[in-house]
């Protein structure tokens, strides 16, 4: 592929979603980027505006679902620049799965889903990428983790789950990082702390959030992208929160 006649395009996993959603629409504004491959667990919202910039495809996530997109984006033949991975999961609507406060509230099912969404589809996910980065293609990938994931930042305990899955989300970045400097030295990884974030994701929390703290979508999709636009190649992985400041590990 020559890198200096494809078009650029970006990657939004989870574009369904309330970040994912709103990072979608704001990269469609950008002028330096010709297409958007939105991947989702269903179609197309029917509320979503039609541009002709998106092209939506869907996926439940699955190592052959995930082998199948990646050939189909291989296909068309662009210069990937960036790639966003807006998926997480904290608590589900019958409340089976919900933020532990004891460490007797743990059980196996709950854990397996969390790390799952949290931890291994993201992963799995980025070990698909092999065939689409370019070694000479300066490409940026940001996932979307959680302050809550630190281990030096935890003074209050609790959400085992939540707080363990981001924890080792971080590491398996971290180890990619090391492995993308010497394949890919132009990839640039990002783990990106979004704030409280008016979502699904946050709803049973946010009464206790103060109305200024309580971001919009669309706030925190901008910070995102700002971001990954300022963000520099160096062979690392960033930890970093809304404010474009570091997180501790």
């Amino acid at each position: 592929m020559n890198l200096h006649d494809t078009k650029a395009a970006a990657i939004v996993i989870g574009a369904n979603g309330a970040i994912g959603g709103a990072v979608l629409q704001r990269i469609v504004q950008d002028q330096s980027i010709d297409t958007v491959f939105a991947i989702s667990r269903k179609a197309r919202p029917s509320s979503e505006t039609s541009d002709k910039k998106i092209v939506w495809l869907e996926s439940d996530s699955s190592e052959a679902s995930i082998s199948k997109i990646f050939q189909h984006i291989q296909r068309k033949e662009h210069a990937v620049t960036r790639i966003v991975i807006a998926t997480g999961k904290l608590h589900d609507r019958e409340q089976s799965i919900f933020p532990e406060k004891r460490i007797d509230s743990l059980n196996s099912q709950a854990l397996r889903d969390v790390f799952n969404v949290n931890t291994f589809i993201p992963m799995l996910w980025l070990s698909g990428l092999s065939d689409l980065l370019q070694r000479g293609q300066r490409t940026v990938i940001c996932v979307l983790s959680a302050r809550v994931g630190s281990i030096e930042d935890n003074h209050l305990g609790g959400w085992y789950s939540y707080r363990g899955s981001k924890a080792a989300l971080t590491m398996m970045l971290k180890t990619l990082s090391i492995e993308f400097k010497k394949r890919f030295p132009l990839v640039k990884l990002i783990a990106f702390h979004p704030g409280t974030t008016d979502s699904q994701l946050s709803k049973p929390f946010q009464a206790s959030v103060a109305p200024q703290k309580l971001f919009t979508p669309a706030f925190v999709a901008e910070q995102l992208w700002e971001q990954m636009n300022y963000a520099q190649p160096d062979g690392s992985l960033s930890f970093k929160d809304w404010q474009h400041k570091d997180i501790p590990w």
